[in-house]
């Protein structure tokens, strides 16, 4: 998701028309044989460059740090991250070679490196992060592969930033959400958590405060249809994993219009996809960490760039423990040994690199177009079929002019073709510019769109920003004119969160002994987000760590088998 989660950009060609754009292993959408890295020079109008008049000064006002090291769920991440750095120091530590450098993949290596482990992570491409990738153009402006927020319900993406000593880099902003009024162009609508109230009550007074978008009766109706889901915790929100958000809001009685006005935005937002295809359970969940934790709704934005601010932070860390990080190492092949496991992994330069044990990291597209014959009638990865990436697309947008409507948070646009957007111009201080504004938009549902040309795209784009913004932007430019703009297609991203998907989520450990998987779409309980992928790192390292004596006993055997065999020819 946008808001809770994270997409990639991929727009490359596959020798047998997969897609129309695929992806690397660590991190866009898929990989194979003949891809090549994508520049993504969007056409421009315009061009500008960076004022030379001086350091631009920060004006934007950001949020303290709000207290989170005493949630439960956040002294249960710090938990898990304690275990790998109190880990019995391994007589001799494994060689794990991880395909990918998103987040699954970095925290997968972090945390085996921190148990004592040596890591060899591979990236497919010349750059960090995966689904949070950038890119510098040659401007020096940044455009990414998402708007990535940061939630006080991250308890696992929270504890990293506080091990890798770089809490200061997130900009927290106020405690509210702000919703677009399409029937009032150019006006929002806010929900505001009083900080002086304990969850769920700040939730609570939010929504009931605002009166602009549901009325009570609606409130009322909407309180009642989620009394089951309250009452019935965990196990309730688990078997909703059946129903589509529409569905389950019809069945419990909720009016059609609590859909339109909040839900809609919401699904947008979690999964790319509208309420009709979006399971409840993805919404429940959020819902259920947004009212039982007093700052879990609250939001930061990194103060810049993901690859830099975020992703060498943890290279550092991963290599100062002896491991290794390697950019530009394509997977081929996945190849096997007679009995079934893995052997190494064939690069598409033509090296081999091998291991005592193999974790997969890239989205689950990318597996599943280089899952061994062998493997693919096996349970466990024959359900992967039904877990497919959802196309969205990553719209920056550069103006002449300082615009005025908008403010210095993340804003639901409750548009038809827009999701979420953010004026970046004020959120980040890397991006900061006192005199033009940086609008990055996701655009969403976006499969209809994602083989549309990047103009077309635009357009459609500066429709739906002159009801956003009446009085600044016209669709025809009569107004603030577009200086230059990037578009980002992802045609696979996170996985599509259907009804009926759950099942299909492997655990980390698979049935292929030394062989891992670490993604958003494995088994964990925060779904398709930066926090999912950075939890399934953790699960993955901890299975690995656990297998210890498993894996180095077949290391040696294997060794022992590889000299006879060297010593008889």
């Amino acid at each position: 998701m946008v808001v809770f989660g994270n997409v990639s950009a991929a727009n490359l060609p596959y020798q047998n028309g997969f897609l129309e754009a695929l992806s690397s292993s660590g991190g866009i959408e898929l990989m194979g044989h003949s891809f090549r890295v994508p520049t993504f020079q969007a056409p421009k109008t315009r061009t500008r460059r960076r004022s030379t008049a001086g350091p631009l000064q920060v004006v934007c006002v950001d949020i303290p740090r709000p207290e989170l090291e005493n949630t439960v769920n956040f002294l249960e991440a710090a938990s898990l991250s304690a275990s790998f750095r109190s880990a019995p120091r391994p007589a001799k530590p494994l060689k794990v070679v991880i395909a990918g450098a998103g987040l699954a993949g970095l925290s997968t290596a972090k945390y085996l490196a921190d148990a004592g482990h040596k890591p060899l992570l591979l990236e497919a491409r010349d750059v960090l992060g995966g689904k949070i990738a950038a890119w510098k153009d040659e401007d020096g402006d940044w455009y990414e592969t998402g708007l990535h927020i940061f939630f006080g319900a991250y308890p696992n993406v929270q504890n990293l930033f506080g091990e890798l000593g770089i809490n200061d880099r997130l900009q927290w902003k106020e405690h509210s959400m702000i919703f677009a009024m399409p029937s009032k162009p150019g006006e929002f609508s806010r929900f505001d958590f009083p900080d002086v109230l304990p969850a769920p009550l700040n939730g609570i007074w939010a929504i009931l405060r605002n009166n602009e978008m549901l009325t009570w009766p609606e409130k009322i109706k909407f309180a009642i249809g989620l009394l089951p889901a309250m009452v019935g915790g965990q196990a309730y929100v688990e078997a909703q994993d059946g129903l589509s958000v529409k569905e389950w809001m019809e069945k419990q009685g909720v009016p059609e219009r609590v859909t339109d006005e909040v839900f809609i935005a919401m699904s947008k937002a979690l999964n790319f996809i509208n309420p009709d295809e979006l399971s409840m359970q993805c919404i429940l969940i959020a819902l259920n960490r947004f009212l039982q934790e007093k700052h879990g709704s609250k939001m930061a934005f990194l103060d810049g760039n993901p690859p830099e601010r975020l992703c060498m932070p943890i290279v550092d860390h991963i290599r100062s423990l002896g491991g290794e990080v390697q950019l530009n190492s394509r997977i081929k092949k996945i190849e096997l040994n007679n009995d079934g496991t893995v052997k190494s992994f064939l690069l598409t330069n033509g090296s081999t690199v091998e291991g005592d044990a193999y974790v997969f990291a890239a989205p689950v597209d990318i597996l599943k177009l280089l899952l061994p014959d062998p493997w693919k009638e096996i349970p466990y990865f024959k359900k992967l079929d039904k877990l497919v990436g959802v196309p969205v697309i990553n719209v920056h947008i550069w103006f002449d002019r300082k615009l005025k409507n908008t403010y210095d948070h993340l804003l639901f646009s409750r548009s038809n073709l827009l999701s979420v957007y953010a004026d970046m111009s004020l959120t980040c201080k890397e991006y900061y510019d006192p005199n033009r504004s940086m609008l990055e938009l996701v655009f969403a549902p976006a499969e209809e769109w994602i083989s549309r040309t990047d103009s077309d795209i635009i357009d459609a784009t500066m429709k739906e920003l002159e009801k956003l913004f009446p009085d600044e932007i016209s669709a025809d430019q009569s107004k603030a004119k577009i200086l230059k703009y990037h578009v980002v297609k992802t045609p696979r991203s996170v996985y599509k969160t259907i009804p009926n998907c759950e099942p299909c989520r492997p655990l980390q450990r698979s049935p292929i002994e030394g062989f891992y998987l670490a993604g958003d779409y494995t088994k964990q309980k925060y779904l398709a987000s930066m926090e999912g992928a950075v939890l399934s790192g953790k699960f993955c390292s901890q299975s690995i760590v656990q297998d210890y004596e498993l894996l180095a006993a077949s290391g040696s055997r294997k060794l022992s088998e590889a000299t006879v065999s060297s010593s008889s020819s």
